[in-house]
């Protein structure tokens, strides 16, 4: 792990690194006409917060230095810069919205999800993590508002989004039946895509606007050029700096008319520009495989008491107080009694069961410890909803059942539907805001 971190470090964080623009000394002024030019120029306004030409060039710079890093061709200056800028104000537009509507991420929840990856990178303490950052040319505290902004993204997405998905049985039935229709032959597709968003209520012009930038797109693609780069350069998708990596999909996680064109492709070909209700797409098929082998997962059933931080309980008031109720539980006081008196978790009232739980189904921090434990051994985890005293109970090995694949369905359709809303509660975001370019840079 530590060979790769390097290598890590690049392609993840490389976004947080010190990248610093040359400045004029403050007492000879020796700095080129063209650096003095851009210092505190404003490149765009975003309501009452503005972007600057040395923001945008940074980020243009690291982002340069990532695609070659990936071996990706690089599209043309002035299309990525656009491309960045328009990525710079959607994030902009979301850390408005947090904190008009008082969603924060404090240095504590901050340090926690530091910790756990220096845990993941095996360095022994988020210190060591810090030095090899900073050893590698990484800015640590511009590092850390990057992953503070980042859990912030999700926060917002899980409140205004995730809290909100409704899917129905109906919907789970009607998809569960279409994949019956299909036969046992499930596969998977590695997929990458370039996504031009057509706006909610567009008009004809900005209907024909996006679909010529899809057509351009497909037509350089024709043409011989690099997917990835034609993707850097025109997508509108958050992964298309990551040349349009979808990942591997499920064809239970693809709309029915995706599908059906998918499985025409061979590896490398890609479609033609297709219509969704978010906008237009162009689908790559990089790799296709069978998922028809049945699947064996290990379950444990586990119960647990949470002693949440907060202002009011601070980190290390709330470890000293779930060490004290392991001291009980180890000298003999009944764990489910201990949790219903004690454990600020949903599940206290049932003496902190939480019945038998599937890989994912928890957060990581809390699953690996977990996961360490023999039935009937106890161990406190801290997570960024506080800190957790496990027990095990038992494990077993089961075949995916009639219910799990149900819950698939649900994950499958919940995941398409919450793209799709993202998407469309981002573009009503921007729709709402003022918006005004500087500089000659466009919107």
């Amino acid at each position: 792990m530590r060979t790769n971190f390097s290598k890590w470090c690049v392609l993840v964080l490389f976004s947080c690194a010190a990248t610093v623009v040359a400045q004029a000394d403050p007492l000879t002024d020796t700095a080129p006409a063209q650096q003095r030019k851009t210092i505190d120029a404003v490149a765009v306004v975003v309501n009452s917060n503005v972007i600057t030409q040395n923001e945008l060039t940074d980020k243009l710079r690291v982002t340069e230095a990532q695609l070659k890093a990936q071996g990706t061709p690089l599209p043309a200056h002035d299309v990525l810069e656009k491309q960045m800028l328009e990525r710079m104000i959607g994030d902009m537009l979301q850390l408005q919205f947090a904190a008009e509507s008082g969603i924060r991420v404090d240095d504590s929840q901050l340090d926690v999800a530091l910790s756990r990856v220096a845990e993941q990178n095996k360095f022994a303490s988020l210190a060591e993590f810090r030095a090899r950052l900073e050893k590698d040319g990484i800015d640590y505290d511009k590092y850390r508002e990057e992953v503070r902004n980042e859990m912030i993204f999700t926060r917002v997405r899980e409140r205004e989004i995730e809290s909100k998905l409704s899917i129905s049985d109906g919907e789970v039935d009607a998809y569960l039946a279409n994949q019956s229709k299909m036969g046992a032959n499930k596969e998977e597709f590695h997929l990458a895509h370039i996504l031009v968003v057509v706006p909610e209520q567009a008009s004809a012009d900005k209907i024909k606007a996006s679909l010529a930038r899809a057509d351009l797109a497909y037509k350089q693609l024709q043409s011989g050029a690099d997917f990835a780069q034609v993707a850097a350069g025109i997508s509108d998708a958050k992964d298309a700096l990551k040349g349009g990596d979808l990942g591997w999909r499920a064809s239970d996680r693809l709309p029915p008319a995706f599908l059906d064109v998918l499985h025409k492709l061979k590896p490398g070909e890609n479609t033609e520009v297709m219509r969704s209700a978010s906008g237009f797409h162009i689908l790559k098929l990089l790799e296709k495989r069978s998922a028809n082998a049945p699947v064996v997962i290990t379950q444990t059933h586990a119960r647990h008491i949470l002693i949440k931080t907060s202002e009011i309980m601070p980190e290390a008031e709330a470890k000293k107080r779930i060490l004290e109720i392991k001291q009980h539980i180890d000298g003999g006081a009944n764990f489910a009694e201990q949790a219903k008196l004690y454990s600020e978790d949903g599940s206290a009232q049932q003496g902190g069961d939480l019945d038998w739980l599937s890989p994912g189904q928890t957060v990581s921090g809390f699953e690996d410890a977990m996961n360490k434990l023999k039935p009937g051994q106890v161990a406190i985890a801290q997570t960024q909803f506080g800190w957790h005293l496990i027990q095990v109970i038992e494990r077993r090995d089961t075949d995916v059942s009639e219910q799990q694949k149900r819950q698939q369905a649900r994950s499958a359709i919940g995941t398409f539907k919450s793209d799709e809303l993202y998407q469309d509660w981002l573009r009503q975001l921007r729709d709402r805001a003022f918006i005004e370019y500087h500089n000659g840079t466009q919107g």
